[in-house]
């Protein structure tokens, strides 16, 4: 799957940034991209029995309180999933993960939750794939590409 030819195709428009690799929220603030738009935490959890997955997409600078998440979500507790899961369902590795991963997910196995916050914004920052890498995507471009995949997904207040 080539995120570029699907974006392309479906006139999506959107900015790259190349940066060396980044593993988490702090990496990425010291690179200091001129980039736009809303910047995100990707979290892959699962549910106590791992019957159910989620890819939880908030602000960099909240912090995800998992029992009221887990109550929001009808669900006895949360945890992360493990980096096996990741791969299983979602196609990638820590440090990688983004909205766009989503697409991958064939099966319908994860569930899609966006903070609302996020919807302020008229872009978001996303990784291709690829820790290597930003991309700068109009909102209006997210929800094109979500449709275009028919991917539900539930916004919730975090």
């Amino acid at each position: 799957m080539n995120i570029y030819n699907i974006l392309d195709t479906l006139s999506i428009n959107y900015k790259k940034y190349d940066h060396p690799a980044i593993f988490n929220c702090e990496q990425a603030h010291l690179l200091g991209l001129d980039c736009n738009g809303a910047t995100t935490k990707n979290l892959f959890i699962k549910d106590r029995k791992g019957k159910r997955h989620f890819l939880i997409i908030m602000m960099d600078d909240k912090i995800i309180d998992f029992k009221r998440l887990s109550q929001m979500l009808n669900v006895s507790s949360l945890s992360f999933a493990s980096s096996s899961r990741l791969e299983k369902y979602l196609g990638t590795s820590a440090g990688s993960v983004s909205i766009l991963d989503i697409l991958k997910d064939t099966q319908d196995a994860v569930e899609l939750i966006i903070d609302k916050s996020i919807f302020n914004y008229s872009s978001i920052q996303c990784h291709p794939f690829t820790n290597t890498a930003t991309l700068e995507i109009p909102m209006t471009g997210i929800q094109q590409l979500l449709e275009h995949y028919q991917r539900q997904y539930t916004e919730i207040e975090l």
